[in-house]
């Protein structure tokens, strides 16, 4: 199966079983002790970083590279992608997207935005050795919030075996979002996936405190309840943006290019307008899970549009 069709079709890997998780929380095992944030982190594929008084660390899961001028592109225009990589210094015509779930100490909440492709597509499966070169073991992680249902976000919620690869945390993601993945499984054949995460699914509304510096933010377009995580510390605070945007070059330089991966193509160009007008007015700090790791950075002005402006690594 082609990339494109693991993420259009396939990669919508919950099973239509059983109602939505609404109820309270099963019980678990006690959760291993919560991992202390560690003074330095020096790992090509961790990069740790605060928002305020918050410990965060981008880890990487891996990379998917596909040609700019196919039918695996997103993008039909692809005279203005190749004009726009070549512009950018990426002469190969090879578009590559990264994969970055990012990792919040929140108090003593242990929690994890997105869980990677699992080596289901392109390059990747390198969550669980970021993880813990971030010091972090699964059983550590307390909440998973989830973006939205397609592979390369929620691959890494169990292992071949079926069971839970963060046996100890609850899963959340909103309730558009979960219904729509039900619906869509039975296709992918993930049956089992459903059984094993169902007891342990707390959805939410948009706009939800789902933790106490986390609130879910709905960015519509990409799928149905597709959702952003604003990260919030005092005067400071960071936006995942999860799949409103994949290319720093192409989603943020044309975001009026449909995007064949988003389910409303409409109300995909309407919030990447929009994120690129309030971030760049406001200054607001963006994680793009996509974008080149770590995915840091903000978005800036230019007379002709917005560029993405990556955020400079510190000691």
């Amino acid at each position: 199966m082609t990339f494109y069709a693991r993420i259009a079709a396939a990669s919508l890997i919950l099973a239509a079983m059983g109602a939505a998780a609404c109820s309270p929380e099963p019980e678990t095992k006690k959760p291993a002790a919560a991992p202390t944030p560690p003074a330095a982190l020096s790992h090509p594929d961790i990069h740790a970083f605060r928002i305020g008084q918050i410990h965060a660390v981008a880890l990487k899961d891996g990379e998917i590279v596909f040609p700019a001028s196919d039918r695996e592109s997103p993008w039909a225009d692809t005279a203005e992608v190749s004009a726009l990589l070549t512009a950018s210094g990426e002469g190969d015509g090879q578009v590559r997207l990264s994969i970055q779930p990012l990792l919040v100490r929140d108090g003593e909440r242990v929690v994890l935005i997105d869980t990677g492709a699992a080596g289901q597509m392109g390059e990747t499966g390198k969550l669980l050795a970021s993880l813990r070169a971030a010091g972090v073991e699964p059983g550590q992680v307390t909440d998973v919030l989830i973006s939205h249902a397609h592979g390369d976000h929620v691959g890494g919620l169990a292992g071949k075996d079926g069971a839970l690869v963060f046996p100890n945390a609850t899963i959340r993601m909103s309730a558009a979002e979960w219904e729509y993945a039900k619906a869509g499984a039975v296709e992918a054949g993930a049956g089992p996936l459903l059984a094993a995460i169902t007891p342990r699914v707390q959805t939410f509304e948009p706009g939800t405190q789902v933790t106490p510096s986390i609130r879910a933010v709905a960015l519509a377009g990409h799928t149905p309840g597709h959702s952003g995580y604003e990260i919030v510390s005092g005067t400071d605070s960071l936006l995942y943006i999860g799949d409103a945007m994949h290319s720093s070059l192409i989603s943020v330089q044309r975001p009026e290019l449909v995007n064949g991966w988003d389910s409303d193509a409409v109300a995909g160009v309407r919030t990447r307008q929009g994120l690129l007008e309030r971030g760049a007015s406001g200054g607001q700090r963006i994680y793009g899970v996509h974008f080149p790791f770590p995915g840091l950075g903000r978005f800036q002005r230019r007379e002709d549009g917005f560029v993405w402006t990556a955020e400079q690594a510190t000691p």
